[in-house]
């Protein structure tokens, strides 16, 4: 059966106006031109990225992990390459407590069975004392391979939430690309996604068209990520967007086993 659409000339208030197919086709390929002309930008950054100085450090320092202190040439598990995301740290907090945007991030890189099979390693690094990393992995469900590296300098440890990636011949170690921020996107693939969608990520910062549904208001957040802020990052068992007693990072709504009631009942480190 086929349908019938609206009136074309009957705009919609604050959104896009509405055309015919030919004439979205011909904005879609004039849009086309930038988005090569940035994807090829894109090519030469990650060509120069390649080409950055390494920083030798010792890989014998010590991170601690399920089976205690090893050393950190352990994290490549053998192969060359290894990419490292440093998770931030609250000391003491309640697993609902911990960062909202490292706990996002580190949810979405749920394995790396693709980047083993091109001889890359992936791990999760953090300042927090091992009894307290272990409790927050196994409540989160995380598979991924996690280590405390808490009073070890940097390029091992040092500031946390970056992406950092390291090269390994032989015995010998290098540190030889680090990035945070909106850096560590490419983790989130759910980010780039939400970019295509005529809504985005309804983060405050964006530009939209006039009318477009602005984003949530959620109070004065913590963590510096601005107000409004973008929904995923704290939400209540309803999901919605709160940074008081009863919001948590939005995977800890999704983990396995979670339910709204034993989730939001649960105010300590344990089971």
């Amino acid at each position: 059966m086929t349908t019938t659409p609206h009136d074309r000339t009957a705009e919609l208030p604050g959104r896009p106006p509405v055309v015919d197919l030919a004439t979205w086709q011909a904005a879609r390929d004039e849009l086309l031109v930038r988005e090569k002309a940035h994807t090829r930008e894109g090519d030469a950054i990650a060509a120069a990225r390649r080409r950055l100085p390494m920083v030798e450090f010792d890989g014998t320092v010590e991170v601690v992990g399920p089976d205690g202190p090893v050393p950190f040439l352990d994290l490549f598990e053998g192969r060359d390459e290894l990419i490292v995301y440093k998770h931030m740290w609250y000391d003491g907090a309640p697993h609902q407590g911990q960062c909202e945007g490292c706990t996002t991030t580190a949810w979405h890189m749920k394995d790396a069975v693709y980047l083993n099979a091109r001889g890359v390693s992936f791990a999760i690094v953090t300042t927090g004392a091992w009894d307290e990393v272990a409790s927050f992995v196994d409540f989160m469900g995380y598979t991924q391979p996690w280590y405390s590296v808490r009073d070890v300098d940097e390029p091992v440890g040092g500031d946390m939430g970056y992406l950092t990636c390291y090269l390994r011949d032989g015995d010998r170690v290098f540190l030889t690309y680090s990035t945070t921020g909106r850096g560590n996107e490419p983790v989130n693939g759910s980010l780039g996604l939400l970019d295509m969608t005529p809504y985005g990520r309804r983060e405050g910062w964006e530009d939209n068209p006039s009318g477009w549904p602005e984003a949530p208001e959620a109070g004065a957040p913590v963590g510096g990520h601005g107000s409004p802020i973008c929904w995923y990052w704290r939400t209540d068992a309803d999901g919605v967007a709160t940074w008081g007693p009863t919001g948590r990072p939005v995977p800890q709504w999704t983990r396995p086993g979670a339910t709204p009631v034993e989730t939001l009942g649960r105010q300590g480190h344990g089971h």
